[in-house]
């Protein structure tokens, strides 16, 4: 599969798909023979992947440690397992933040139900 189409598959742009093959995220792409790259479709599952860790707020440092031993082969299944547990459990800490804050604007949208002007008064800090 060509760049155009790797992008437009997977909504990353041309530009970013280049740069992540440049910093090593992505394995270096074959190429036909008009030299242009000509990815496997294995790729896209990767780049979901990718964008996962991502999404997850992964460091790229981390990012790129993954995807070095990933390349070095299934002898660095532990290493990867490991490093994922971290994750995981930075994910889950940040989760139950954000749960925390949900509640308080679930309360703070419960108090503005059914007012017309005056603001609840239940605000932890009084200023919001």
């Amino acid at each position: 599969m060509k760049i155009g189409e790797l992008a437009r598959r997977t909504g990353l742009s041309v530009y970013t798909l280049r740069y992540y093959e440049r910093i090593g995220l992505l394995p270096r792409a074959g190429r036909d023979a008009s030299r242009q790259r000509d990815y496997d479709a294995s790729i896209l599952t990767w780049i979901e992947f990718l964008g996962r860790l991502k999404t997850t707020g992964m460091p790229i440092r981390d990012m790129l440690r993954y995807a070095a031993l990933r390349a070095e082969g299934e002898e660095t299944a532990a290493r990867r397992g490991e490093l994922l547990r971290r994750h995981r459990e930075a994910v889950r800490a940040h989760v139950g933040e954000l749960q925390a804050c949900l509640t308080v604007l679930d309360a703070k949208i419960a108090g503005y139900a059914g007012t017309d002007s005056e603001e609840p008064s239940h605000d932890a800090d009084e200023q919001s």
